[in-house]
């Protein structure tokens, strides 16, 4: 019966191979629902209709992977930022580029277009905020105030502020006419990956990688609520069209939140994965997720999620009755005072001076030239973006809804399939009457691929590496002979078994010797016992532990450390790159400066032992850097999470070049 339930409470809709190489940006356009964009490694942005096969639209122009992608509140824009820094909106009912905007130094972290003026916002890895007039082709103003990337940021209701999110663990809140903060919202103790304005009160709401959502006041300028739960990061919210409640979505399950007090009301289980983005059409919710070249959407069924209630999901198991949801127009908190058209005047922000403003360049007008709206499916185009005259527009603003699966929904069970393996779920077409019509989305697995194995091995993965079933079952001599004796059989599948069982069970000796060290409280000898053992594996579960408490770090333990990281930054697994980077990060922020400073200063008078020990670590210390810096200056242009991780760490080592 639960499973019936969860069946039609929420589905997966579809499942799309987006590109030709990984996806990278995805978001929903948020009028409709129903459109969809995606950005990939491939350079191209593409845009669907959900539930549909086929893309619409593939606009092109950036040279480097798509790193975010926004549409617009009318859904005829859409802006594109790449890994180079450069920021391209496109008009998709004229199905051309409008503008090429030129300013970032890196990663285009974050987009949003403002509700009524011309203006699009973008953050960085460079932690800078740039405000642009889309009409003049000019950077409006810029924001500093960050230390670290800006993830997410967001307009206002009423186009006046504008919130933007950090891996520096703030919320920070901009006045667009001053030109300058409002106030910087503290308390998250992780990268703030969203944030996302109340529809229609002064309130914001934020998620974290902390596992934490909060609400912030924004007349008083304070924490609403905090709700924390025993889950995966935050990794994107939504207010509900009326402001009733919160949806916030994680690795597993969708959760709807209330906030005065904070209260959980309802839990529902989805199993999404990486969800990207979040929209509302139709009592409806859609959530799409990416993993590697597919993206894959699904719907929740709003009408049977608990939205007001005593709430008992939530992280507050008290007796304390929950006011129903405030209607609008009549809540304390202060509420948005809207402009009554669309802007025919552009909203009034502060601006740079003209020395800082860039104009309109030959080298612009040839990227504009180079980049291209390639009409994928027109019929489709002409369904969708008809002209803006048009009396009807598709998606229509009053769309169908998607179909929910039937409650008798039939189990089809894989042939020779043991109890413990998974069964297959059928999906029903949406439209039952005439499958013909209707094309089923191509499956990324159902195409048998020759796979050689990786240059790097992702760090999660569903299969083994270059394995197959087949190659642990004895080849048939005889085609006729259709049973397998089952001796010969186990005595197959154990081929190499035992020498795997002497390789994990050394492995485990001598992390077992590590640990011993470490328990005496010695950390540094028991630094030295790992990497005389020469192996990376123990290597990288000894500073997966050091990593987690950054108090642990010590230059003499840089000085043993850094050969190591070296090693691991060049591995093939991506788990041990991974693990490198991260301490590495760690060393530079701790470190750096003082190794800097020690360097750069003149030398004592008489003998100080201390100092002079101090000052060999730095050098050795500097000297290693050094030949690090090499390494990640050449991998700063690999594409995807690697990538980005090397360009960040290329910034914090400029000192080296």
């Amino acid at each position: 019966m639960a499973a019936s339930v969860a069946t039609k409470t929420s589905w997966k809709l579809q499942e799309i191979t987006a590109h030709s190489s990984n996806v990278s940006s995805l978001v929903l356009g948020k009028s409709s629902g129903r459109l969809l964009a995606t950005g990939g490694e491939d350079c191209r942005v593409n845009i669907w209709s959900v539930n549909k096969p086929n893309c619409i639209i593939s606009l092109t122009g950036h040279t480097t992977p798509v790193e975010s992608v926004r549409i617009n509140t009318n859904e005829e824009l859409i802006v594109a930022g790449s890994q180079s820094g450069s920021i391209r909106v496109w008009d998709l009912e004229a199905a051309k580029i409008l503008r090429t905007l030129m300013g970032h130094k890196a990663n285009i972290c974050s987009l949003d277009f403002h509700p009524f003026g011309s203006f699009v916002a973008s953050g960085s890895l460079d932690t800078n905020i740039k405000l642009w007039d889309v009409r003049r082709k000019g950077c409006v103003f810029r924001y500093k105030g960050h230390t670290q990337a800006v993830r997410c940021l967001r307009f206002s209701p009423d186009g006046k502020w504008l919130a933007s999110a950090s891996d520096d663990h703030t919320v920070k809140l901009w006045d667009l006419a001053a030109g300058k903060i409002m106030f910087e919202f503290t308390g998250h103790t992780g990268p703030v990956n969203v944030v996302e304005f109340h529809p229609n009160e002064y309130l914001l709401a934020s998620g974290s990688a902390d596992r934490t959502v909060r609400f912030w006041d924004l007349e008083k300028f304070q924490v609403v609520s905090c709700i924390e739960e025993e889950a995966t990061p935050v990794r994107c919210v939504l207010f509900n069209p009326d402001g009733c409640c919160l949806y916030s979505g994680y690795q597993d399950s969708l959760r709807v939140y209330g906030w005065e007090p904070e209260r959980c009301f309802d839990v529902v289980l989805v199993t999404w994965g990486k969800v990207a983005d979040l929209s509302i059409c139709n009592n409806q919710l859609i959530g799409v997720s990416v993993s590697q070249s597919t993206v894959s959407s699904f719907v929740v069924d709003l009408s049977r999620v608990t939205k007001s209630g005593s709430g008992l999901h939530g992280p507050i198991k008290d007796d304390r009755p929950l006011a129903q949801p405030t209607l609008t127009g009549s809540s304390l908190r202060r509420i948005y005072d809207r402009p009554s058209t669309t802007c025919s005047k552009p909203q009034r922000v502060k601006h740079n001076s003209e020395s800082e403003r860039r104009s309109p360049s030959s080298e612009d007008d040839r990227d504009e030239k180079e980049s291209k709206a390639e009409i994928q499916n027109p019929e489709d185009y002409k369904e969708i973006f008809q002209p803006k005259n048009s009396i009807t527009r598709t998606p229509p603003r009053k769309s169908e809804p998607f179909p929910a699966p039937p409650e008798d929904e039939p189990v089809i069970v894989k042939e020779a399939a043991k109890p413990s393996q998974v069964v297959d779920i059928q999906t029903p077409l949406p439209n039952q009457e005439n499958p013909d019509l209707v094309q089923r989305p191509p499956i990324a697995s159902s195409t048998p691929v020759t796979r050689a194995e990786p240059s790097v091995i992702p760090a999660a993965r569903n299969a083994p590496i270059g394995l197959k079933a087949s190659d642990f079952l004895p080849a048939v001599k005889n085609q006729s002979q259709c049973e397998i004796v089952d001796e010969e059989a186990m005595s197959q599948i154990r081929k190499g078994h035992e020498t795997m069982c002497v390789v994990l069970t050394s492995r485990h000796k001598n992390l077992d010797t590590v640990r011993a060290v470490w328990s005496t409280g010695d950390i540094k000898t028991s630094v030295d016992s790992a990497v005389a053992i020469n192996d990376l594996s123990v290597i990288v579960d000894l500073l997966n532990i050091v990593n987690q408490k950054a108090s642990l770090w010590k230059l003499d333990l840089c000085t043993i450390i850094l050969p190591q990281i070296e090693k691991l930054l060049q591995s093939k697994y991506e788990s041990y790159v991974q693990t490198g980077c991260t301490s590495l990060k760690l060393i530079l922020q701790r470190f750096l400066p003082l190794i800097t400073d020690i360097l750069a200063a003149p030398p004592s008078v008489g003998v100080d032992i201390t100092r002079e020990e101090r000052l060999h670590k730095c050098k050795l210390c500097y000297k290693q850097l050094k030949n690090i810096s090499n390494i990640i200056k050449n991998k700063s242009g690999l594409s995807g999470r690697h990538g980005s991780a090397f360009r960040e760490l290329h910034l914090l080592m400029a000192v080296f070049e």
